[in-house]
């Protein structure tokens, strides 16, 4: 069985674009993208990671090139993953020109920092040749100083006005292959200013709340400012800004997606905060079933309840489910029918071994 969300979100239907061969807007689905933090001139260690992303379900990975030997190791790099790249060039032309010849998909850009109306044809004229698409990224704390003074500090008109600005200069010059981020750490803000960049145009909207934070409060601030903005349909591809683990990024983001059935990935565990009630230790068991099931890709859905209050009827909703029961009598169901007793001691081993049965059912 499976979860659907009670609320159907309609989201607004942009302009398609290709980086590499992951499409973002249009029907698409919700990509989601991470940053590696290696030196990119570490081209073993920059592999191993953007892998690492690939692994935890990543579609876009962005890396850092402020330097010629950056770009040019994006060569060796992308000979060895199949993601699609985004080259970081940090405000250097020439990092642009170099990283689409070296076989980036994407360079992510902000064209009215980049200098005079020449360096941006120089871009846009590369980006056409190689095949690139280009993300306009705005960002509350590099805005135009002459925004800065015209509105005083960063506010959601002076975002979109940026990404206005932005947006003219690639039209003018022909270009149409690109997306758009107005992205800050502020949620209020962020929010805001997303909402009003999506009234003003129909390009696809890269979303995030800049610089979040920690594992636990950045996941927090993103859920909250992304979720927020996919909700109300807006947004075509997504990255969770962490202070931690870009694989953290990823799963961050698909369990953003997963929590408003945008997108499945892997098993979704729907568990119980525990009390009083509880026929086995829910924490520790939900703990190591995560562990356990990390390698499932197949979307599955299993509820892990640790008395019978809810656990019946959640079990009922899922593919597998678990139920605490007196004197180690916990149940476990399939479908919502139930199964097989089994004891605490066990619940690991047969849950784990159920969701593998269940998954090879789906192949």
């Amino acid at each position: 069985m499976e979860v659907r969300p009670h609320r159907i979100i309609n989201r607004k239907k942009t302009r398609p674009i290709n980086v590499g061969n992951v499409i973002v807007g249009g029907d698409s689905p919700i990509s989601v993208q991470s940053m590696t933090n290696t030196l990119t001139t570490d081209i073993k260690e920059t592999i191993l990671q953007i892998q690492s992303l690939e692994e935890a379900g990543a579609d876009i990975v962005r890396v850092s090139c402020p330097d010629e030997a950056s770009t040019k190791a994006l060569k060796e790099i992308k000979k060895e993953v199949k993601l699609p790249l985004v080259a970081d060039i940090h405000f250097h032309f020439k990092r642009a020109i170099e990283a689409a010849k070296m076989g980036a998909n994407c360079l992510r850009i902000n064209p009215g920092n980049i200098g005079t109306n020449d360096r941006v044809k120089e871009v846009i004229k590369v980006a056409k040749d190689y095949g690139c698409s280009i993300r306009i990224g705005v960002n509350a704390g590099s805005l135009d100083k002459k925004l800065l003074e015209k509105y005083k500090e960063p506010c959601p008109e002076a975002l979109v006005e940026s990404a206005e600005n932005n947006i003219k200069l690639l039209e003018d010059n022909d270009f149409f292959n690109f997306k758009i981020s107005v992205k800050s750490s502020d949620i209020f803000l962020t929010v805001k200013s997303y909402r009003k960049l999506s009234q003003k145009c129909n390009y696809p909207l890269h979303l995030g709340v800049t610089e979040a934070g920690g594992l636990l409060t950045g996941s927090i601030k993103s859920s909250i400012g992304i979720g927020q903005l996919l909700m109300e349909g807006i947004g075509d591809t997504i990255r969770v800004s962490l202070s931690s683990d870009p694989v953290d990024e990823v799963k961050a983001g698909f369990e953003i997606l997963k929590s408003l059935g945008l997108r499945s990935r892997g098993v979704n565990i729907i568990s119980c905060p525990s009390c009083a009630r509880q026929a086995f230790p829910v924490i520790e068991t939900v703990k190591q079933l995560e562990k356990s099931l990390s390698h499932i890709k197949k979307p599955i859905n299993l509820s892990i309840i640790g008395c019978v209050v809810n656990g019946p009827g959640e079990a009922t909703q899922t593919e597998i489910g678990l139920t605490g029961g007196g004197q180690d009598n916990n149940l476990l169901y399939i479908s919502g029918i139930p199964h097989t007793k089994v004891a605490s001691s066990e619940i690991i081993q047969k849950v784990v071994k159920l969701v593998e049965e269940k998954v090879k059912e789906k192949n």
